[in-house]
């Protein structure tokens, strides 16, 4: 089961990971002070990660939910040898982003996008996933198939 886990102070209302919460292929935590995640054997995304290969096929994930600002904090929680890996350049966000202080990568995804994109290349397609997502289209459109 990949595990989401979710920053505090992450507002449910503009999360696009929300419509999911019921799914159970999902486990979401909320981060709270001393929390110890073991990550060990999970596929973890970071920007300075390694490119996902053939062989994290059917691997699980463990996506971080938050704002890019807030991002360290998700990290400390997270112990153990996870196995860091990077979304390709090439994924744009089809979400309109609004930063107010332009922390957000370019390359940065909505969390929703992240977790397809991150299963799409772990072998496990599953466009439900982006079922109850506005931008879904356009989203799409970017991968090769």
């Amino acid at each position: 089961m990949d595990i989401i886990l979710r920053h505090p102070k992450e507002r449910k209302s503009k999360c696009t990971l929300e419509p999911l919460r019921k799914r159970e292929d999902l486990r979401f935590h909320t981060a709270r002070p001393g929390l110890d995640l073991d990550a060990s054997g999970y596929v973890v995304l970071a920007a300075d990660g390694e490119d996902f290969t053939e062989a994290d096929a059917g691997k699980l994930l463990l996506l971080l939910d938050s704002t890019w600002k807030l991002l360290p904090a998700l990290q400390r929680c997270l112990s153990g040898s996870p196995e860091l890996r990077r979304l390709p350049l090439w994924l744009e966000t089809a979400y309109p982003r609004r930063s107010k202080d332009d922390s957000d990568p370019a390359n940065g995804l909505a969390s929703v996008e992240a977790l397809y994109a991150a299963r799409r290349l772990l072998g496990r397609r599953d466009d439900s996933l982006l079922a109850d997502y506005h931008w879904r289209q356009s989203f799409l459109q970017q991968w090769p198939d």
